[in-house]
C-alpha cells in the first residue's frame, strides 16, 4: 500500500491520537521549573524542548480511536482534529526526533535543573 494523506493514519494507527502537547511558554526561573517538575510528577505528564519553545506532552489515547487506526466520532470530531493536516506527520518522522530536551519524569527533569541553576538545592 502506498502512502496519502488520505491512508496515512490507517498505516500507522493513530500515532498523532496517543498523545496531545500544550505549549507553556517561556521557561527563565526556578519557580518556573519548580511547577514543571510539579507536572512531569505525574503519571502520564512528560515535558519536551523544541526549536518553538518548551511543551507539556501528556500520554494517552484518544478515546475514540478504534483499533484501526481511525476516528470513531469522525463526522463529528472536534474543530481541532478537523484542522489537523496529515501532510507531514508521526508517520513521516517522529515529532521527538527535534526534540532538544525531553524528560519522562520528575528525576530527569530534577537533574536538568541541578545543572541549569547552580544553586538550585540552596
Amino acid at each position: 500500500m502506498s502512502q496519502t494523506s488520505d491512508n496515512k493514519c490507517f498505516l500507522c494507527k493513530g500515532k498523532c491520537c496517543s498523545y496531545t502537547t500544550e505549549a507553556l511558554g517561556t521557561m527563565r526561573s526556578k519557580s518556573d521549573f519548580e511547577h514543571l517538575l510539579w507536572q512531569v510528577a505525574h503519571e502520564g505528564v512528560e515535558a519536551y524542548k523544541d526549536d518553538s519553545g518548551w511543551y507539556l506532552l501528556y500520554t494517552g489515547t484518544c478515546q475514540f480511536l478504534q483499533p484501526d487506526g481511525l476516528c470513531g466520532i469522525y463526522e463529528t470530531r472536534p474543530q481541532i482534529c478537523r484542522d489537523y493536516e496529515n501532510d507531514w506527520c508521526e508517520y513521516d518522522e517522529p515529532a521527538s526526533k527535534h526534540f532538544i530536551y525531553h524528560f519522562r519524569d520528575y528525576n530527569e527533569l530534577l537533574d536538568y535543573c541541578r545543572k541549569r541553576f547552580k544553586r538550585w538545592d540552596k
